[in-house]
């Protein structure tokens, strides 16, 4: 079977016509491409059929049938500026306010569809092309065929509604040595050969989250790299189911949930994090962006607007997940009936104002975009940078305000669905299990979606995910120190300094 994915710009026809919007079964039916999935030392045959995925994958494929449904044309998609047909609003390069405005309210549509809980939908790494794109000449500084070559590529995923992710952070080897120290030199990505043709990439490299249901793969780093390291300065895009790649998925969470009333997120929506092996993959020169240089290997971050786009994209998808989470304590509160205490109200006036936090500092980022001296519209760094340097803080001190308001409500449930069915227990459940506003199944299905939230492997998962969504605090913090206006702030204290005695 033939995928979407293995169509490189190179080889693909230059677009005359609109590509009609991709829909939910042509997605999974993609998925069937001879990708090399790797579960429990066993390769996967199908990912849209096996148990691992198979419900995540649907979860994605609703996805597509979102965006392609007509009525949600104008909010879903914008005009290619080269087929003239709609297109996602993920690769749209804004050009004004209200055209970030817009990609932000795609971005809600698509993450209100999965609750918030997966993170790499096709519309955030879709944002990183787009401010690749925007900013041509910063790879045109290791030649122009470079910048050719992102703004092609950046074009067939746009023209074609393909969904790409990355893999752009080193393994957890030895991070006390640098890429070019490590004992063996194939440890992390990089270039081990070069042709004619392309390069060859062996190494591996983390951590792909929806790697499994992506078409294509950007392998690069984000992380600093110093002189010696030039065979891992890259940035190449590698379709999934190209030949020497595999994909390592941490333990798939589905496997362990066996019915949706227990595990209703688990079930669902768990999107994989996947580590990459690369072993002798030939990438040709036409899916090459950077090639062993480490100044527009960083560059590339921040000096276009990508890291902009993409996490503007990912704080839309965020705030939908706080307003779930609130969502959820509310119902909790009302189902114990302590919606009414004063001491609960408190603490979820606590929770409401760092939800809202997150959702104002989103319109703040397009209040205060700028637009430079080409016409592309820059999201405010010292606005993102702030509202992601409190995500890994704040969010535990959310969940932990949850864990308080719901004291043991979420540990005293039966121990499955089962115990409700049961003729043997169910009388049982249907007396002990119900609330002072519902019955025994609405109340243990609350529960069981509020502990599959905060306490599963799944739950715990996204606590992992969010407090090292920017990577380490520090690294956020530091983003945020160098985007500050400190000289604003030093001039104040000057004034100060200066009045008269």
């Amino acid at each position: 079977m033939t995928s979407l994915a293995v169509v490189s710009p190179s080889n693909a026809k230059p677009v005359k016509k609109p590509v009609p919007l991709r829909t939910g079964a042509e997605f999974l039916e993609s998925l069937n491409d001879g990708r090399a999935i790797f579960v429990n030392g066993e390769r996967v045959n199908n990912v849209a059929t096996h148990p691992a995925f198979a419900e995540g994958a649907r979860s994605a494929a609703k996805l597509f049938d979102i965006a392609a449904d007509p009525t949600n044309r104008e909010r879903m998609t914008y005009t290619s500026p080269t087929s003239g047909g709609p297109v996602y609003r993920g690769y749209q390069i804004p050009r004004s306010h209200a055209d970030l405005r817009a990609k932000r309210l795609a971005a809600e549509m698509w993450s209100e569809a999965t609750f918030g809980l997966m993170g790499r939908t096709p519309d955030h790494v879709s944002n990183f092309f787009a401010g690749f794109a925007a900013t041509p000449e910063v790879f045109a500084a290791g030649g122009q065929n470079f910048a050719d070559n992102v703004v092609s590529f950046y074009e067939h995923l746009r023209e074609n509604h393909l969904w790409a992710t990355y893999a752009i952070v080193p393994p957890q080897i030895d991070r006390s040595k640098w890429s070019s120290q490590q004992a063996d030199p194939t440890m992390y990505a990089g270039v081990v050969k070069e042709t004619d043709g392309g390069i060859y990439i062996s190494g591996s490299q983390q951590l792909a989250t929806g790697g499994v249901y992506s078409d294509w793969i950007q392998v690069s780093c984000i992380q600093p790299l110093r002189p010696g390291d030039e065979n891992h300065a890259i940035s190449v895009a590698v379709p999934v189911n190209a030949e020497g790649l595999r994909l390592y998925p941490r333990r798939p969470y589905a496997l362990n949930a066996p019915n949706k009333f227990d595990y209703p997120l688990t079930s669902r929506f768990d999107e994989t994090d996947c580590f990459v092996v690369l072993d002798n993959v030939f990438v040709p020169w036409e899916q090459v962006f950077i090639y062993r240089n480490i100044e527009i290997c960083r560059d590339q971050w921040w000096k276009t607007p990508s890291h902009l786009y993409g996490n503007h994209q990912a704080q839309a998808r965020y705030a939908t997940k706080l307003r779930f989470m609130i969502g959820l304590a509310k119902r909790v509160n009302e189902l114990t009936g302590n919606d009414g205490n004063p001491a609960v109200q408190a603490q979820m006036g606590e929770l409401a104002a760092l939800v809202m936090t997150v959702e104002a500092m989103n319109e703040a980022q397009e209040v205060r975009a700028t637009i430079d001296e080409k016409g592309v519209l820059w999201p405010d760094r010292a606005t993102l940078y702030a509202v992601m340097a409190l995500q890994s803080e704040n969010n535990p001190r959310m969940i932990n305000i949850i864990r308080e308001l719901s004291g043991a409500s979420m540990i005293t449930m039966p121990s499955s669905l089962e115990d409700l069915e049961s003729p043997v227990t169910k009388a049982d459940m249907e007396k002990y299990m119900v609330s002072g506003s519902g019955g025994a199944r609405e109340r243990m299905a609350l529960m069981r979606m509020a502990w599959d939230f905060i306490g599963t492997e799944f739950g715990n998962r996204h606590q992992q995910y969010e407090k090292f969504y920017g990577g380490a605090s520090y690294i956020v913090k530091t983003n945020m120190f160098r985007y500050y206006d400190f000289n604003r702030a030093g001039a104040l204290v000057d004034k100060a300094l200066a009045l008269p005695e």
